[in-house]
């Protein structure tokens, strides 16, 4: 919980909602808690649980939980991994490389006259990407990345990207395997 939620009321009763003292990454102790109150149905907000598989694991424990699995958060979790399924499906995409050497990456860099997005690998709150406009910014973001670690191991790894200009948006669309409900774009 945050001191926002703990501020809301239970519909059925109007009491204040209980914030349990465990950490979003404390899966084996969001376990105990869900097996203990038995909710009708999870829902995991942040992306970091549903990396380290709290879907996977309420669902082998008979718990309700709505998220996608550990696997399929990896479209979140690893840009990498991202970049290189839509590549390898042929799914449109920024023209892109991956990389955990330096110097192969300043070079793809300079190929995008410095005009791309190098975005560290695994997740950072939202600040793994840095956009670049020249070859000087583009090498300094991969020295941040890749060689000073500042995001840790989130940036073993990066993806550059050729700059796209425009609107970003994020879709979301719910799927049952047959069929799919696409929620309104949000930016």
């Amino acid at each position: 919980g945050n001191a926002g939620i703990a501020e809301e009321r239970l519909a059925k009763n109007q009491t204040l909602v209980e914030c349990i003292n465990a950490g979003a990454e404390d899966l084996p102790r969001l376990l105990a808690f869900a097996q203990e109150q038995r909710p009708d149905l999870t829902v995991v907000g942040p992306d970091n649980p549903l990396a380290l598989g709290i879907v996977d694991l309420f669902q082998q424990n008979g718990l309700r939980i709505w998220g996608p699995t550990q696997k399929a958060a990896q479209f979140e979790s690893s840009k990498v991994y991202s970049q290189n399924f839509m590549m390898r499906h042929g799914i449109p995409t920024a023209r892109a490389g991956t990389f955990t050497d330096a110097e192969a990456a300043k070079d793809f860099a300079s190929a995008l006259d410095g005009h791309c997005a190098v975005k560290a690998d695994g997740l950072t709150l939202g600040k793994g990407v840095l956009v670049c406009t020249s070859v000087a910014e583009a090498k300094k973001a991969i020295d941040q990345i890749l060689v000073k670690k500042a995001f840790g191991n989130a940036g073993t790894k990066i993806v550059i990207q050729d700059f796209l200009e425009g609107t970003e948006i994020s879709l979301h669309v719910l799927c049952d395997g047959q069929t799919a409900k696409l929620f309104p774009a949000s930016q």
